[in-house]
């Protein structure tokens, strides 16, 4: 089997998880400068077998898309332009944030620890992973 992916997207940063190669456990990978996403990954699929990445889907309280998917959606059809044979899917990332917060509160990290954007975006893309993998 194959790694899947995790991406909470950001317009400044990306955070990244991944499976492992049974696709049973979920982990923090990294966080990425967005315009050099690409670039992580020329990289990583060099090294890691992919069969699927999941972009998180942020969406306003009411359903409706936010201005960061039209973003997703340019980034997805460069991706798949380099990239046909991976697949792409999309998981609701409603509230990853917060609840990526709590986790670092629950955890024990301190202020400073919590102010850290790049490990709220690493767990936010771990939440993300985990609930498509429930829906799978």
């Amino acid at each position: 089997m194959a790694r899947i992916l995790g991406i909470d997207y950001g317009i400044k940063r990306v955070g990244i998880s991944a499976t492992d190669e049974l696709q049973i456990i979920v982990s923090p990978l990294k966080t990425v400068n967005t315009n050099t996403l690409l670039d992580f990954f020329k990289i990583y699929l060099q090294e890691q077998e992919v069969e699927k990445i999941v972009f998180g889907y942020p969406t306003h309280k009411d359903g409706s898309p936010t201005y960061v998917v039209n973003e997703i959606e340019a980034f997805v059809k460069k991706f798949k332009i380099l990239y046909p044979k991976i697949e792409i899917d999309f998981q609701n990332e409603n509230y990853t944030s917060v609840q990526a917060l709590d986790i670092m509160i629950k955890s024990g990290l301190s202020k400073k620890q919590r102010k850290d954007k790049s490990r709220l975006d690493k767990i936010s893309a771990v939440l993300i992973l985990q609930r498509y993998l429930k829906h799978i």
